[in-house]
């Protein structure tokens, strides 16, 4: 099972070292890690998927908290947050295909950010279940190059 923690820590250096070295030294490990600033400059948001039953989850939860620089933690169910992940790939193309690798990111709504002879590079955002149906679609005309940032989440808020 996959579960994704947003940790709230101190904006300091060294953080995510300690952060990264507490899931190593455990034997945990991190799927995707994202870091990003928040809205205050002392702090930084970590979205950290890991995978493993409640046990490990509740253990790395319990490591997480006794880290002087962690200010909170959440674990997101499904249908508590709204996640997404960007990717930029580089797409084999011909003549013949062009036209069909740009249908599908019509589809998807995938950007195509740079066009060459022989590829055209593509960004698209979404869900995991999207990227990884694009990524399906796209795999038979040859991907040459893929980055993922790994999956970002910001909890669903009523108002």
């Amino acid at each position: 099972m996959r579960h994704t923690l947003s940790v709230l820590v101190e904006n300091k250096f060294g953080v995510l070292t300690r952060i990264a070295g507490m899931f190593s030294g455990r034997g945990f490990n991190i799927d995707t890690l994202n870091v990003g600033p928040t809205l205050d400059p002392s702090t930084s948001r970590m979205t950290i998927v890991v995978r493993g039953d409640d046990t490990v989850l509740e253990a790395v939860t319990k490591q997480l908290n006794k880290l002087i620089d962690v200010i909170e933690i959440q674990d997101f169910r499904d249908d508590e947050c709204v996640d997404r992940e960007l990717v930029l790939m580089r797409v084999s193309v011909r003549p013949e295909t062009r036209g069909e690798v740009m249908q599908i990111c019509d589809i998807f709504r995938a950007k195509i950010i740079d066009v060459q002879h022989r590829n055209v590079s593509i960004e698209i955002t979404g869900n995991e279940s999207k990227i990884n149906k694009f990524l399906m679609l796209m795999d038979p005309f040859g991907i040459s190059d893929l980055t993922r940032t790994g999956k970002v989440a910001l909890a669903r808020k009523s108002d």
